[in-house]
């Protein structure tokens, strides 16, 4: 692994493991896919939505400090993480998934 995700900015050692278990083996591969993207795929491997960690990763991906925004790029950065977590929900599997929690179930 040439370039690990944690070479991106604001993204620590953990994002390693993190990102490799939705299939995301490098800073590249993130690229490639985008900061939308990335995170549908971070949500459907099991990760919990997390709005910090969503737009830290999408200003670290423009090579920006994870604080780096104004109050209207927040708004459209929690606009669409909404958007993506709000399409997660409304997947009959993730349905199934959180009800299993529910009752202690983890797969």
């Amino acid at each position: 692994m040439s370039d690990p995700v944690s070479t991106i900015r604001n993204l620590g050692p953990r994002s390693d493991e993190v990102y490799a278990k939705a299939g995301i083996h490098t800073a590249s591969d993130l690229r490639a896919l985008g900061a939308d993207e990335a995170y549908r795929r971070l949500l459907a491997s099991g990760s919990r939505p997390h709005f910090i960690a969503y737009y830290a990763m999408v200003m670290g991906l423009q090579g920006r400090p994870w604080n780096d925004f104004d109050s209207v790029e927040k708004a459209q950065l929690r606009a669409r993480f909404d958007a993506i977590v709000a399409e997660r929900r409304s997947d009959p599997d993730t349905a199934l998934r959180n009800d299993l929690d529910a009752v202690g179930v983890r797969l």
